[in-house]
C-alpha cells in the first residue's frame, strides 16, 4: 500500500506543477505571481518531478510552438506525423533538448516573458540530478515494496512527466469529444478529468488557449486544477487573470 501511495503522490504533485506552473504560468501566463513564488515553483517542481524535471523556459516556449502549429509539421509534438507515440515523444524530448540548450532558432513571440533560471536548470536537469532521484526511487521501493509487481511501478516513478504528456500529446488528439471546431485534431479526452487535473480538456484549451479554467464549458467538466488556483488566488499567492465564459459550439 506504501508503495501504491507514493505513486499517486508523485502522479498528482508532479502533474499539479506541470499543469499549474509549466503550462498555465509558463507558456500561457493565466495568472500572476511575485517573483518569489516564480522561484519556489521551479523549486517545487524540481522536487514533485524528480528524475524527470522539465524546465518551465523549454516547456513554455515548446508548448506556445504546439499550439502555434498544431498538427503541422512544425508540431513539436503531433500524432499525425509519427508511427508510433514512442517515436512521438523521442522527437519531442530532442525539441525541448534544443530549445532548453538554447540551440534552436525560435521566434521572440515563443520566448517574449516566459521565466527562466538558467543556473538551476542546468542543475535541476543535470544527469547527477536525475540519477540522484532515481537512486532514491529505487532505494524507497527498497525499503517499502512488499510484492513483486510493485516493482512494475518504479519505471513509471522514473518517468512519470513524459508519462503525462504522452496521454495529452498523443491520447488526446485520437480519442475523446469536442466542445468546439478547432484547425486541429485535439479533444476532450474525458468527460470528468480526474486523471490529469483538467489537462484532459484539451480541445476547449485549444479553443480558448488563454483561458485559465479548461473545464466549465459542460457541467462535468470540473477542472481542479483551475479551483486550486481560486483559492491561491483568495489566498494573494497569485493573481488570476479574468475568466470569460463560454458556450460550446456543438
Amino acid at each position: 500500500m506504501t508503495i501504491i501511495i507514493f505513486i499517486i503522490v508523485l502522479w498528482y504533485s508532479g502533474l499539479f506543477f506541470q499543469t499549474f506552473f509549466l503550462h498555465r504560468y509558463a507558456a500561457h501566463q493565466t495568472f500572476k505571481m511575485s517573483k518569489f513564488g516564480e522561484k519556489l515553483c521551479f523549486i517545487l517542481t524540481w522536487i514533485t518531478q524528480g528524475s524527470n524535471y522539465l524546465s518551465a523556459y523549454g516547456y513554455g516556449v515548446m508548448h506556445r510552438m504546439h499550439h502555434a502549429f498544431a498538427d503541422t509539421e512544425k508540431d513539436p509534438h503531433s500524432p499525425k506525423y509519427d508511427d508510433n507515440l514512442f517515436k512521438m515523444m523521442w522527437r519531442t524530448k530532442k525539441i525541448y533538448a534544443d530549445i532548453n540548450a538554447q540551440k534552436a532558432i525560435i521566434e521572440d513571440k515563443f520566448t517574449k516573458n516566459v521565466p527562466q533560471w538558467e543556473g538551476f536548470d542546468k542543475f535541476a536537469s543535470s544527469w547527477g540530478s536525475r540519477i540522484g532521484w532515481g537512486i532514491a526511487y529505487t532505494a524507497f521501493f527498497y525499503f517499502f515494496a512488499t510484492a513483486w509487481w510493485q516493482w512494475l511501478l518504479l519505471p513509471v516513478a522514473y518517468m512519470m512527466a513524459p508519462i503525462h504528456g504522452v496521454i495529452i500529446n498523443w491520447f488526446a488528439h485520437i480519442y475523446g469529444y469536442t466542445n468546439f471546431k478547432v484547425s486541429d485534431t485535439s479533444k476532450n479526452l474525458f468527460r470528468f478529468d480526474w486523471l490529469m487535473m483538467g489537462e484532459g480538456y484539451h480541445n476547449n484549451h485549444h479553443k480558448h488557449g488563454g483561458r485559465a479554467n479548461f473545464g466549465g464549458v459542460r457541467w462535468h467538466e470540473i477542472d481542479v486544477t483551475y479551483y486550486i488556483m481560486i483559492l491561491l488566488d483568495k489566498m494573494k499567492l497569485i493573481k488570476l487573470n479574468p475568466v470569460t465564459v463560454v458556450k460550446r459550439e456543438h
